[in-house]
């Protein structure tokens, strides 16, 4: 009993000792100053080690891998949807309007809510209806889009443009164009939808030219000025369109809208080798295209030192220009004197939404027939290129955009008994016609 009790006393002692030496030991070993401590908190070490560095390096290195993939992923797929298109015809242009806004992007419409113009006669005007257009079912259209009363700044409608474009296998578009700080006068400033345009533009190996529009105080000096800025701004953009000349020189082609309100001295002076101002075998020449209106205008654009005509309106006999028999004389005129001829063709022409007054130059689609017979008749003068007025140019009725039947307080008309996109088929078939034409012309 004796010896138990000492060994009970000795364990009693040891324990408590144990534990005091233990105690230490941790209380050494968590103090402070150790790199263990913890206080509710973490330290981070802010000078990484080398396993924390290859640690960064390999998640980054595997998040780069997983931006790589979903890049190729979505290239391929846009590739797929390539392959489902036909060539674009880079001789083949399609006017193209960005002025259209919404309250989404905008906070407000524009363009879709057009005033009605009034006729320039008091007399007639007071016969016809005059105020705005109230969208989203009252738009200044005769027509509605598939895709609404969009505007120009989505990038889905970007998108959705780029597409029919492809289908109908048009290479290059010629996008209405105000300087910066200008605008039209039922719009507002479009300069800064530009770089947007160019990079969908390029993602389906579409070509954008610029149409300058009649921007106020338009001259001979701010022309220079202004393509300039679209050469030094958008002339490097793999989008952006040039033309390869007789010459072998690679340049930007210009269409200029009402360039008759210039007179010839003027253009000649950004125009002709022969002035000292002149634009000329400068880093911002260009291939300069005039509108062709009246038969005069021929010698007038050819004495300026433009390059070509192109005669836009849609509306057969409308202007000299337009009147679709004049075109093979035209282009013979052309021949002789070196100048590039560009006859413009549209599917019809409608605008009394916007100019009530106006029916007498309407010209009815005929399920596509006029369109046809106008692709036939610019086929006949073998030009150099043909354009067309208009992809959406929805005012006057010229879009070969898509359009839907719409029912409401106003009355729209549509395609039927055709598809939304027959006039984007239509435009298919004779893109493949005039490429092939075009090679058996150069043989």
């Amino acid at each position: 009993m004796a010896r138990f009790r000492l060994k009970s006393c000795i364990g009693f002692i040891a324990l408590p000792l144990l534990v005091l030496i233990i105690t230490l030991v941790l209380k050494a070993f968590f103090s402070e100053d150790s790199p263990f401590h913890s206080s509710g908190e973490v330290k981070v070490n802010l000078r990484p080690t080398a396993s924390q560095n290859q640690w960064g390096y390999n998640k980054k290195s595997e998040q780069t891998k997983m931006n790589d993939r979903a890049q190729s992923d979505t290239e391929a797929e846009l590739e797929s949807t390539l392959r489902k298109f036909p060539p674009p015809n880079y001789y083949l242009h399609a006017f193209y309007y960005v002025w259209y806004g919404n309250p989404r992007f905008d906070g407000k419409y524009i363009h879709w809510d057009h005033p009605q113009l009034p006729h320039w006669d008091a007399k007639v005007a007071q016969e016809y209806p005059q105020g705005r257009h109230k969208p989203p079912d009252d738009i200044g259209a005769n027509y509605y889009p598939s895709l609404g009363p969009y505007s120009s700044r989505d990038p889905s409608v970007l998108e959705a443009h780029m597409q029919q474009l492809r289908t109908a296998a048009i290479g290059v578009i010629a996008v209405s164009w105000y300087p910066p700080s200008t605008k039209d006068d039922n719009g507002e400033q479009i300069d800064d939808i530009m770089p947007s345009l160019l990079a969908v533009a390029h993602k389906y190996h579409i070509k954008v030219a610029f149409h300058i529009e009649p921007y106020k105080g338009r001259d001979e000096f701010n022309m220079f000025t202004n393509v300039k800025y679209i050469i030094e701004k958008y002339g490097e953009h793999p989008a952006f369109f040039r033309y390869r000349t007789n010459a072998g020189k690679l340049l930007p082609l210009f269409y200029v809208y009402d360039s008759y309100l210039m007179n010839s001295e003027q253009w000649a002076k950004l125009l002709k080798h022969t002035d000292s101002s002149s634009i000329r075998d400068t880093p911002y020449d260009g291939i300069f295209i005039a509108l062709l209106v009246e038969e005069k205008h021929k010698r007038e654009i050819l004495t300026a030192g433009f390059d070509g005509f192109y005669t836009y309106f849609a509306t057969n006999g409308f202007t000299y220009g337009s009147t679709q028999r004049n075109w093979v004389s035209i282009k013979a005129f052309c021949d002789d004197n070196d100048l590039i001829f560009i006859p413009s063709v549209g599917p019809g022409y409608i605008d009394t939404s916007v100019r009530p007054w106006n029916f007498k130059n309407t010209r009815n689609r005929i399920n596509g027939k006029y369109y046809e017979t106008s692709l036939s008749a610019a086929m006949e003068s073998r030009p150099d290129f043909i354009s067309i007025t208009s992809f959406n140019e929805w005012h006057e009725g010229t879009q070969i955009e898509t359009a839907v039947p719409k029912t409401g307080q106003s009355v729209y008309l549509d395609y039927l008994p055709n598809k939304p996109t027959i006039y984007l088929e239509i435009t298919r078939k004779w893109a493949a016609i005039f490429g092939g034409e075009r090679r058996r012309w150069q043989d």
